[in-house]
């Protein structure tokens, strides 16, 4: 069985499915997927995807503000979040952190924002879902100084290097893959995958988003998580059924263990 640790089904394609949810998140579990962790990307996505979870005793929500947006939004404070948080589907704080490819320009406000993430996730010892992209050192310069260990948190679709990895476990950090993992040109980060221990590794889909090999160019939906757990098996020569197991319980002991 596995889980979704990371996707965002208030921006999923519902076509195929007649517009429905519960027929999407149905066809997921018959694929094996017996949890599912839907993300925010703002305010108002986090309060819509709590609307959404209610229903769903297999869906968890974590909250916070994506470091890309179209504009610069004002930060939620602290309190703002911690309120939030306190809905008792909230398992997490983010997705939060840092991106230098495509949000240079915002970086002083990302990195408010972060702390501001961070400083929440410590008070309420929930984890802390971060999106790292080109900021290496700052990202973990950051959760050096902020982070708390006992909650810690996740480096979600990990792209960054083994170096960074390894930083990142080393605060207790966990890293989880997405689709991006079975990519042709992504030589280096299965390299990443096979030299990182299987207890620190969650997989996701980051859908819509990324769907992997062999349904790229598709809008990606929770089912497609298989895939990535397959090729986690491949690249450490273990068995899929070993892969669903660990990450499952990387999960539980990451997002829910403290509930």
């Amino acid at each position: 069985m596995f889980v979704d640790s990371h996707c965002h089904l208030d921006r999923l394609d519902l076509s195929i499915y007649g517009g429905s949810l519960d027929r999407l998140l149905d066809a997921a579990r018959e694929a094996g997927v017996h949890r599912f962790l839907s993300v925010g990307i703002d305010i108002e996505s986090s309060r819509k995807i709590l609307d959404l979870a209610a229903k769903y005793s297999d869906v968890d929500v974590s909250i916070g503000l994506h470091p890309l947006q179209d504009s610069i939004p004002v930060i939620p404070s602290v309190g703002d979040l911690v309120a939030l948080a306190r809905h008792p589907k909230v398992v997490a704080i983010g997705e939060t952190g840092l991106d230098n490819h495509y949000g240079k320009k915002s970086s002083g406000w990302q990195q408010e924002s972060f702390i501001v993430h961070l400083r929440a996730a410590s008070e309420l010892l929930k984890p802390v879902i971060v999106h790292t992209r080109k900021a290496h050192n700052k990202t973990i310069e950051i959760l050096r100084n902020y982070a708390n260990i006992r909650s810690a948190g996740v480096l979600h679709c990990f792209t960054e290097t083994l170096e960074m990895a390894c930083e990142a476990i080393e605060l207790n950090f966990y890293i989880s893959f997405s689709g991006i993992i079975t990519f042709k040109n992504a030589a280096s980060l299965r390299d990443v995958a096979s030299k990182i221990p299987l207890d620190r590794i969650l997989i996701e889909t980051d859908s819509p988003w990324l769907a992997p090999i062999p349904h790229r160019g598709k809008s990606n939906e929770p089912k497609y998580v298989s895939e990535v757990a397959k090729l986690i098996a491949e690249i450490k020569e273990i068995t899929l059924d070993e892969v669903c197991e660990t990450t499952s319980y990387n999960y539980q002991q990451l997002f829910l263990s403290n509930l």
